[in-house]
C-alpha cells in the first residue's frame, strides 16, 4: 500500500530529507553513513529517516547489527500519478489558450 499524498509531500518538503533520498538513489546506506555529510546529531538523521519511512520513502532491513536503509520501490507512485494529472490539465488549458490566441491573431 502507498503512503497518503499528504505524507509523502511533507516528507519531501525538508530539504534534508529530499538530500538523505538523493544519497539513497545512490544505494544503500546505514544511519552513520547518512550521518557524515550533514551538520546534524545521528539522532536528528534518525528522525528523520523516521519520517521518511512513515511516508514510504524508504525501507530497513537488518544486517547484523546495522540497518541499513534503501529506496522503497514505487515510493513516489502516488505523487507521480498526481503530477501527471496536474500536467494533462494544464496542457489541455494552455491548449485551450493556443486556440484562443489563434481565433484572434486570424482576425
Amino acid at each position: 500500500m502507498h503512503a497518503p499524498l499528504d505524507a509523502v509531500c511533507s516528507a519531501l518538503a525538508d530539504p534534508t530529507r529530499r538530500a538523505i533520498l538523493a544519497r539513497l538513489a545512490a544505494g544503500e546506506a546505514t544511519v552513520n553513513e547518512l550521518v557524515e555529510p550533514f551538520e546534524i546529531s545521528q539522532p536528528a538523521i534518525s528522525r528523520h529517516l523516521r519520517v521518511l519511512e512513515h511516508a514510504g520513502l524508504i525501507l530497513r532491513r537488518v544486517d547484523g547489527n546495522r540497518r541499513p536503509c534503501r529506496l522503497a520501490p514505487d515510493a513516489l507512485h502516488e505523487l507521480d500519478d498526481y503530477l501527471s494529472m496536474l500536467k494533462k490539465g494544464m496542457e489541455a488549458n494552455y491548449a485551450r489558450l493556443d486556440r484562443l490566441l489563434a481565433k484572434r491573431s486570424r482576425r
